[in-house]
């Protein structure tokens, strides 16, 4: 993470925190003589998604306060504010329990490839039903990489 990422980060988790949501991430890109700055926040305690009206609502307070850090200067930036989506990997325990339910593709650090749906989860390991009444506990620090897969029903 740069000083500048830090900075941000710094100065609206308050923000964030206040909206009872959680700072996901920051991601800051360049376009030229222009910066595009990224702010991922996501429900703390609930699947369900963020609507129009919380991203707006934090987002307003967040452009304000970038307006003012002067670490950022001068150069003109472009804020969006969203939810990490459904492409986001889960990489942190509170992922899996945000996810509980859904539809996972994982590849473990071995090179095995497992689908399943998410049962439950800890700190430490996650309970994936890779067909009806097979479940098997797979350890979190175990995997390499996991993404929700998108169901059409």
């Amino acid at each position: 993470m740069t000083s500048v990422d830090s900075a941000i980060q710094e100065a609206i988790a308050p923000i964030v925190a206040a909206a009872n949501l959680y700072l996901e991430g920051i991601q800051i890109s360049s376009a030229g003589k222009h910066r595009v700055i990224r702010v991922l926040v996501d429900r703390i305690d609930t699947q369900l998604p963020l609507s129009l009206e919380e991203v707006t609502a934090v987002t307003k307070p967040i452009s304000a306060t970038l307006d003012e850090l002067a670490i950022l200067g001068e150069r003109p930036f472009t804020l969006e504010v969203s939810s990490p989506g459904v492409d986001f990997p889960l990489k942190l325990p509170r992922h899996w329990k945000r996810n509980q339910g859904r539809l996972v593709a994982m590849l473990l650090k071995s090179g095995e490839q497992v689908t399943g749906r998410i049962i439950s989860s800890d700190d430490a390991t996650a309970s994936i039903e890779i067909t009806p009444g097979t479940t098997v506990e797979v350890l979190l620090s175990d995997i390499a990489r996991a993404n929700i897969e998108v169901e059409f029903k």
